[in-house]
């Protein structure tokens, strides 16, 4: 005789374990097309700084908090070593598709081989001013140093009378604080015919993200 209760319980078991994976699988979809939608909402508000266009750029005015007047043209940086007080300035722009957001700066003497690694966290100088950097437009980046005791002043003061290269990096986010990035520059001295005594190319470098997997 056919066991016509036992049939109905395996198609009922059969019916329930396909409802199941079906079920598994459009929540799997789902959560990957969340993902998704989370990684193009992050990208749309990622910044990504580097220098500035050279020739192209405006030139900038740049006023520190002691009324100290720095000049920087597009794809320039300044560096000055005035009475012990040194100034960094370096013209940039965001080319990401999100607000750029300093959060922090180091500094040191001399070019940075691409294998070392960036400053930590930690060791990053914060900024005393905000400074945003618009998508797609040219902004600028302004640090000092002002103490002769910093262990920076006496390398970056010697780096600037010997004409010796600077490496800058900063520390940025997006305009929530978020998808925080690192931009290593290499602030090259030079000598250009329409300006007097040296000045400073800006060659952008590494970049690491410090929320997510990076580019590498």
């Amino acid at each position: 005789m056919t066991d016509w209760a036992t049939i109905s319980s395996l198609a009922t078991a059969g019916g329930t374990l396909v409802l199941a994976v079906a079920t598994f699988a459009a929540v799997r979809s789902s959560n990957q097309s969340a993902r998704i939608a989370e990684l193009a909402l992050q990208e749309q508000r990622r910044p990504l700084l580097a220098g500035s266009r050279l020739g192209v750029d405006p030139e900038q005015k740049i006023m520190f908090v002691d009324e100290h007047w720095v000049r920087v043209g597009g794809g320039y940086a300044t560096v000055e070593n005035m009475d012990g007080v040194i100034y960094l300035v370096m013209s940039v722009r965001n080319i990401g598709s999100g607000i750029g957001v300093c959060q922090g700066w180091g500094a040191r003497a001399g070019l940075t081989r691409t294998t070392v690694d960036h400053f930590p966290e930690d060791e990053f100088r914060t900024q005393t001013r905000d400074l945003y950097i618009p998508a797609g437009d040219v902004g600028l980046w302004q640090g000092a140093i002002r103490e002769r005791d910093d262990s920076a002043h006496d390398e970056l003061a010697r780096a600037i009378s010997q004409q010796e290269p600077i490496t800058v990096e900063l520390l940025y986010s997006d305009q929530i604080g978020a998808q925080r990035t690192i931009s290593r520059f290499t602030l090259v001295p030079i000598r250009r015919d329409d300006a007097d005594g040296v000045t400073r190319l800006i060659s952008t470098g590494r970049n690491w993200y410090l929320d997510r997997a990076g580019p590498r």
